[in-house]
């Protein structure tokens, strides 16, 4: 947050006592300084102050120093204002309660929140000296605060000028997780990256910059199931990096020199981590040995038994963390995928004991799909601090809310029969997989940390600074600590797919940067520091696009933030598949509206209904979205609830596309370094997703349109969605001949036709049900079987611009309440409605909702949660269907017009 001036009765009184010291302070800026031609910068560096005299906060101020030698400014370091030399601004770097912050604080009438990782950059003078002070609660927070500065110095065009005219700012962070998560799951693409000395300092350098506070290597996700593996580097990772003594656990394929050389690694990488004020996360995802109908991996594991395994896992980790003193933190996943049987609780009690009985606190971060009581039981019984991570948006990233329901593909059948590995996963605890679930209780005993999973966005560009900020809010939903990003690249080249060369899967090597994350600076700026506070200055990310496209920032930012945004809408609305394994939205493999037979069945999309044709797909939020049939159900009919429709999303994608389109022309006007790799990846990338959502957009109404021939036999419905498939054909064609030389023709992220391959390959899937569409057209002239009334009417909504009802209202949230206490809600809407229905739950994603009719008193609408309802140990949460006619209705409060807000309430318990 921007912290306002606060003004007090004693202001008068501090700044005579401070002038007499020789301190004052210009309230907002340097602003009196602008004739005064500062010469250079003197940093001081009390290292007798608590905070300032740590090794992090050090490093920070070293990097502050080395930026400002970059751009040609004179540098002093000195340990008093009294040392720096006239004519330098004074850079202050200071705890905040230190004897040289508290009369600067004073000074400007602010102060720093005792929150930790607060942070302030406070101007102001010091016996006439300009003194501009950078200040934290505590160690991270002034290590933003420095690091904030050495950003400023890199990027602005005139850095002395921009230091010296620095208004107040105070932040606080608004999640208290801020975690990227890197994984290795290729021999042949991520050795490299792995060992290389170079890159590590350049990229934590980075994340600390952008505000993360965790970094999360993850080993062992390179497979889900121990089936076919090829490639089994880091799969089960401890023996890969240590011999534990008692037992002859061992990669025969391995050097011992190779496995000594990757335990130096991990110990380097986690001291750069914790050198740069970061928590260092490892991640140990497979704990299973044995790979199943796998004649060809290239590592095995030798000498462990079902009967030494449980042993083996507990001191290996122990040992592991008195290794490696720099971990503080292990994420586990404690499923099925892990290679261990759901339910093996003595097994996992084992490995949480190895945890504990390390010598010091390290946190234990459980992946929560397949997650139960017992299992949280054994984990908190540790005594150590305890996080468990559901997934944000099954495996993908949709719209910034968490989704107001599950699919009833993930609610519990007692009649599916499970396996032994995933007995909880697939069976009673399937509400887990990819939310929540029941884990937001408002008395819980570990915190809760959305971790993004990589399957909508990992090969584009993307960075919108508005639909991340209020991800960042959704973040800390329900008292939830923040989330953790895999990053962009995520599973690139997993499950022996991997291709030596450019990670980021270029044919063009003019456009590979030297390391693949440099590509997605930007992207990773706007998570991290939007993530620490979703209201941060735009100069935050402005500089950085002045900096790299000139005039043409302001319309490179626009172009991708528009862009960015319609993935994630295609994900809400339209769920082809939860696994990001089996759905790439990016390099989209067909799905057929007529034929379900092209594509060899979709076989892989196990979680969407048969026949696998696009209309029978579920959006991935079924309460605020209609799928395909029964959009055109409700059209037929001419009813309509609130729900938003396939028409509706197609709009968003077609307005989207427009903007981020006029935005790019105007980038390539006004930018002057055209040819540059940073303007040339930018720009294919935009005009890729630019394709992709009206791509999308002209399917879902070809969709819908076949839909009402489906249901209706209507030939002009045919023949529109005939009309409307072939313009998304002509679209996807167009994107995958922009792609042709610009990324190679085979980008993998795994070894099956849906995760490799390139844009070109999709078409010829996309020809044959069109063939399939046609055919079904000529029938259908044969026939002139063709309905009137409805099903033209329909076809024409389905063809045009939907029009949602918006109902302006006036709501009071109700305050937090007592369990067991009924809580009255009241909804006034500005004109006339014919009926308000509520709908309300438990923030329990095994609950269905609840529905009430909402009685009307005069212009009030009323309804009461029972007090047997709110008896449980959930917040509720809740929205409102407002129906004005049987054809028109709208939700309460629904999305705004940025499509940014959380489209329900939350109440949470007193």
């Amino acid at each position: 947050m921007h912290c306002n001036t606060e003004w007090d009765e004693a202001a008068v009184s501090r700044r005579h006592f401070l002038k007499l010291a020789g301190i004052t302070t210009l309230g907002a800026n340097f602003a009196s300084l602008g004739s005064e031609k500062l010469q250079g910068v003197s940093i001081v560096l009390d290292r007798s102050d608590a905070v300032a005299g740590l090794p992090s906060v050090q490093w920070a101020t070293n990097e502050l120093e080395t930026a400002l030698k970059a751009r040609g400014i004179a540098v002093q370091l000195c340990t008093t204002p009294e040392q720096a030399r006239a004519g330098n601004l004074c850079i202050a770097v200071s705890g905040a309660a230190s004897a040289l912050a508290r009369p600067l604080l004073k000074g400007a009438e602010t102060r720093i929140p005792a929150v930790p990782e607060a942070l302030g950059l406070v101007p102001g003078r010091i016996a006439g000296k300009p003194v501009l002070l950078a200040c934290g609660h505590d160690e991270r927070g002034l290590v933003y605060a420095v690091l904030e500065l050495a950003d400023q110095v890199t990027y602005e065009a005139q850095p002395l000028v921009s230091l010296s005219n620095r208004n107040v700012l105070v932040e606080k962070p608004a999640n208290a997780i801020r975690s990227l998560t890197r994984l290795f799951v290729s021999d042949v693409e991520d050795k490299g990256w792995y060992n290389d000395r170079a890159m590590w300092p350049e990229y934590l350098s980075m994340l600390a910059t952008q505000r993360f506070n965790r970094f999360n290597l993850s080993l062992g996700i390179g497979y889900d199931f121990l089936r076919n593996v090829t490639d089994a580097y880091f799969l089960f990772s401890y023996p890969f990096l240590l011999a534990v003594p008692g037992y002859n656990v061992r990669v025969p394929e391995l050097p011992d020199a190779e496995r000594d050389q990757n335990l130096a690694m991990l110990k380097f990488i986690s001291e750069q981590t914790v050198a740069r004020g970061m928590q260092f996360q490892l991640g140990l995802w497979m704990h299973g040995y044995e790979w199943i109908n796998s004649p060809k991996p290239n590592y095995t594991i030798a000498g462990l038994t079902p009967e030494n395994h449980g042993a083996y896992c507990r001191d290996a980790v122990r040992l592991l963390l008195q290794t490696c003193p720099a971990i503080s933190g292990v994420t586990f996943r404690v499923h099925g995928e892990s290679g261990v049987n759901e339910g093996s609780y003595k097994f996992w009690q084992s490995v949480f004991e190895g945890v504990a009985s390390c010598g010091r606190k390290v946190e234990i971060d459980m992946h929560s799909k397949g997650m139960d009581q017992t299992m949280i039981d054994s984990a908190v019984n540790t005594g150590l601090p305890i996080v468990i991570s559901p997934k944000y948006w099954a495996e993908h990233l949709g719209m910034p809310y968490h989704q107001a329901d599950i699919r009833a593909q993930e609610v519990p059948d007692p009649k599916k029969k499970t396996s032994t590995l995933m007995n909880l996963s697939e069976g009673s605890r399937s509400f887990m997989r990819y939310g929540y679930g029941d884990l937001l209780k408002e008395k819980r005993p570990y915190r809760v940390l959305h971790r993004i999973w990589p399957g909508t966005q990992r090969l584009l560009l993307w960075g919108d600074p508005l639909t991340q900020a209020a991800h960042a809010r959704a973040f800390s939903f329900s008292g939830s600590a923040g989330a953790e990003l895999m990053e962009p690249l995520s599973f690139k080249g997993r499950r022996g797919s991997g291709i030596a060369g450019g990670r980021c899967a270029y044919a063009d090597a003019t456009l590979e940067p030297r390391w693949d994350w440099q590509k997605y600076r930007y992207s990773l700026r706007l998570f991290g520091r939007l993530l620490y506070n979703p209201d941060a200055e735009p100069a935050t990310w402005t500089r950085y696009l002045t900096n790299q496209f000139g005039a043409g920032a302001a319309s490179a930012g626009q172009a991708l933030a528009n862009a960015s945004r319609m993935l994630p809408i295609v994900l809400t609305a339209h769920g082809t598949s939860a696994g990001n394994n089996t759905y790439w939205p990016e390099v989209y493999t067909n799905q057929p509206i007529v034929d379900p037979t092209i594509n060899g069945n979709l076989t892989h999309l196990y979680d969407t209904p048969s026949p696998k044709v696009f209309a029978n797909v579920s959006p991935l939020d079924p309460q605020l979205f209609l799928s395909i049939n029964d959009y055109t159900r409700e059209l037929l009919k001419g009813e309509h609830g609130g729900k938003y429709t396939p028409i509706e999303t197609a709009q968003w994608l077609e307005d989207y596309a427009t903007e981020a389109e006029k935005h790019l022309a105007l980038l390539k006007a006004k930018a002057s370094n055209t040819k540059e790799p940073a303007f040339r990846r930018i720009a294919i990338d935009i005009a890729m997703q630019i394709a992709l959502g009206r791509f999308f957009a002209s399917k879902f109404r070809a969709g819908v349109l076949y839909a009402i021939f489906d249901q209706t036999g209507d030939r002009s419905a045919l023949e529109q969605s005939l009309k409307a498939y072939r313009t998304a054909r002509s679209v996807w064609a167009d994107l995958a001949n922009q792609a042709k030389g610009v990324y190679k023709s085979d980008i993998t992220v795994g070894e099956q036709p849906f995760l490799r391959g390139h844009w070109l390959d999709r078409l010829p899937a996309i020809d044959q049900d069109l063939a399939a569409m046609t055919q079904k057209l000529e029938q259908a002239e044969r026939s002139a079987d063709t309905s009137a009334g409805r099903a033209q009417a329909a076809v024409q909504i389905a063809m045009g611009r939907p029009r949602r009802s918006v109902t302006d209202c006036r709501h009071p949230q109700p305050q937090p309440f007592q369990a067991g206490q009924a809580v009255p809600i009241e909804l006034s809407p500005a004109k006339a409605i014919k009926s308000i229905r509520l709908y309300y739950r438990h923030v329990d994603q095994a609950e269905r909702y609840e529905m009430v009719e909402m009685q009307a008193a005069g212009q009030q609408y009323r309804a009461t949660i029972p007090a047997a309802y709110t008896n449980s140990p959930y917040p509720l949460q809740y929205y409102f269907e407002l129906q004005e006619s049987p054809e028109t209705a709208s939700l309460y409060p629904g999305f705004n017009a940025t499509l940014t807000n959380q489209p329900y309430f939350l109440v949470r318990q007193a």
